[in-house]
């Protein structure tokens, strides 16, 4: 379910609140692959399932900056502010990738904003999303994702 902000003002009063989690997805080998060929980074760890059967992980792992990228998937599932003549993302300010997320896993974000204050013409709120790994002990990924809700 999306936690709706009608404006962006609410976020001023809204800090420190659960947002909750999107839809799980499902880390297929064509995903990995088709990040690979966007980015050019084709390392046997993410694109050569029998090399990476023998490495560490016993499969392979999706490209750090791909569970990244998932966020923009993941943010407007979860959280939605109207009354905006725009939103922007505007950057991060942390990103740690506590553990690899290996082919066939299922993630989700689940989100809580971190912190709101104003800017000239809206709102600008770092939201902390951590990737989750269905069953895993650790998080994929955690972010503070930067976003500015202009009026």
């Amino acid at each position: 379910m999306t936690t709706v902000f009608a404006t962006p003002d609410e976020l001023l009063v809204s800090v420190g609140t659960d947002l909750g989690s999107s839809e799980w997805v499902t880390i297929e080998q064509a995903r990995i692959d088709g990040f690979a060929d966007a980015t050019g980074d084709h390392q046997w760890i993410h694109i050569d399932p029998a090399a990476a059967a023998a490495g560490p992980f016993g499969a392979t792992i999706a490209h750090g900056y791909l569970t990244l990228a998932l966020t923009n998937q993941f943010l407007p599932e979860i959280v939605r502010v109207d009354g905006v003549s725009m939103g922007i993302n505007y950057g991060v300010n942390r990103v740690r990738f506590p553990q690899p997320v290996t082919v066939g896993s299922r993630v989700r974000g689940h989100a809580t904003l971190t912190s709101a204050e104003e800017i000239g013409g809206g709102v600008q709120a770092v939201i902390t999303i951590t990737v989750e790994i269905e069953g895993g002990a650790k998080p994929a990924c955690v972010v503070e994702s930067v976003s500015r809700f202009l009026r």
